[in-house]
């Protein structure tokens, strides 16, 4: 969310000794599955999960497909049946994967698409047996909750369907050069592309340095932000199983607090979402055993009451709005979709018709599935092979007829 928050805002930032969250290697296996929700027909998603986790399809088998999808002309996932024996079964069964989740999670919210697919696919159950997967999974869960972001602050609206156009109409965002009309799932991945690029600041430039505290070893820096000083984090939960254990996260905390040359900002959470929950929080005991003295609460120190918290912390109205403007909850929520009009007026208002063979400048040749609206409201969905089903602004998409 850190990552999020500063691309979003234009903060040059660099992930010192580790890889940024959309480029991780379990955060990119789910994108795929989301990309082949999104367009079956995307084949270096297809490449990169078709035996991934391993379905008995070898190098040699992958080859036969693409020479096959070369030869038709058409993508991999068309050309699964090209490919004969066990290799060509466990293709077909891929792709019926695919087809059952994007049936499975038709009116279903972006959080909840992301739920279906970890299981579905046994992303959750192939991490489980990892030996960093831990980590993984929290990352993994840590993308549902990006997700539900995204489509919040984008003005979707959290409880928003994600699903593509062409299974149920949002008629949300449309793109000011192509006139794309995207779902909240094609512009969560649209988003996804644009940070996991190569737009992350250059090693010695001024730019924001996030990292672990391990990593942070022999480091020091003016200004040190320690995040999630929180139980459960900050002493990990795997470390309260014994003192030793506390007593390695409390060095732990020494070497991060001496990080800081100037200035030290502490933070906590009171909620954290987690499996799409929200989980109360208790700040770290390592806050209770800093001295008073040496420390300024930027925020009230006496928190709203909750049972969660017992009776520690004071009513307190002005942190209650602060926190309600922090936490974005003026949303906008998606206009109801356009009315189904005749076909009739459908020709009328649009110049089109379905079943017509048109030309997009982006996405080439496809055909006029459906038209929906009217004036400058007009939609169509067009079926463009490679591409995928698009529905587009036609104000703005800029179709032309092909004879």
């Amino acid at each position: 969310m850190i990552e999020s928050a500063l691309f979003n805002a234009g903060v040059p930032y660099r992930v010192y000794g580790g890889l940024r969250f959309f480029e991780r290697a379990e955060i990119k296996h789910a994108l795929a599955y989301l990309r082949l929700l999104e367009n079956p027909n995307d084949d270096t998603s297809f490449l990169r999960v078709v035996n991934f986790p391993a379905r008995g399809i070898g190098a040699r088998s992958i080859e036969l497909l693409q020479d096959a999808a070369r030869a038709g002309g058409r993508s991999l996932a068309q050309s699964v049946g090209a490919v004969s024996g066990k290799a060509g079964a466990n293709f077909v069964a891929f792709g019926q994967l695919v087809k059952g989740m994007r049936a499975a999670t038709v009116g279903k919210t972006l959080r909840e698409i992301i739920d279906h697919l970890l299981k579905a696919t046994r992303l959750l159950e192939f991490y489980r047996t990892d030996k960093e997967g831990q980590d993984r999974l929290e990352n993994l869960a840590e993308l549902a909750n990006a997700a539900e972001s995204f489509v919040t602050q984008e003005g979707f609206g959290k409880s928003a369907l994600a699903l593509p156009m062409d299974e149920q109409a949002t008629g949300l965002n449309p793109d000011a050069e192509t006139g794309e009309i995207q779902s909240p799932l094609a512009a969560f991945l649209s988003h996804a592309s644009l940070e996991a690029g190569d737009n992350q600041a250059q090693a010695g430039s001024d730019a924001v340095q996030l990292m672990t505290v391990h990593s942070a070893k022999g480091l020091e820096f003016d200004a040190v932000f320690i995040t999630g000083v929180e139980e459960g984090l900050f002493p990990h939960d795997n470390a309260l199983a014994s003192a030793d254990g506390v007593e390695e996260e409390r060095r732990l905390m020494y070497v991060a607090i001496t990080r800081a040359r100037k200035r030290l900002y502490l933070s906590f959470s009171q909620t954290r979402r987690l499996h799409g929950q929200t989980r109360y929080k208790v700040k770290s005991r390592f806050l209770g055993e800093l001295p008073d003295a040496a420390l300024k609460w930027i925020s009230p120190r006496h928190r709203a009451a909750s049972p969660a918290w017992g009776n520690e912390f004071g009513a307190d109205k002005d942190w209650r709005n602060s926190q309600s403007g922090r936490s974005g909850l003026a949303r906008t929520e998606p206009p109801a979709p356009p009315m189904m009009v005749s076909a009739a007026t459908q020709q009328a208002t649009s110049g089109f018709r379905s079943g017509q063979t048109v030309f997009h400048a982006k996405f080439g040749e496809g055909v006029i599935g459906q038209l929906e609206g009217r004036d400058d409201a007009a939609q169509a969905l067009v079926h463009f092979g490679r591409h995928g089903s698009k529905w587009l602004l036609l104000k703005l998409a800029k179709l032309t007829l092909v004879d």
